[in-house]
């Protein structure tokens, strides 16, 4: 299998994220630290074929994020994301 057959977009992780942040995470813009890209959660490459989730930068391929869920707790290392801008809710 090749990894573009891996391959994912960012919904994969939506419900996993929702558990997290409590919103819809979907629509939330995620800044690359690497790159400087910015594009929608939904757009990010997701690889789910490992213990956890990875998602990647559809820019320049950096990992963003990874979580790995199980055994009553979850691990979210966000190290590759420099900012997550989320539509006010209350606007």
């Amino acid at each position: 299998m090749t990894v573009d057959e891996r391959r994912l977009d960012g919904n994969a992780m939506a419900g996993l994220l929702q558990e997290v942040f409590r919103v819809e995470m979907t629509s939330a813009m995620a800044i690359c630290a690497g790159c400087g890209a910015m594009n929608p959660v939904a757009r990010i490459d997701v690889y789910a074929d490992a213990p956890g989730m990875v998602a990647r930068c559809p820019t320049c391929g950096q990992v963003l994020l990874r979580v790995v869920h199980g055994r009553g707790r979850m691990w979210l290392d966000p190290s590759g994301i420099a900012c997550v801008e989320l539509a006010d809710m209350d606007a």
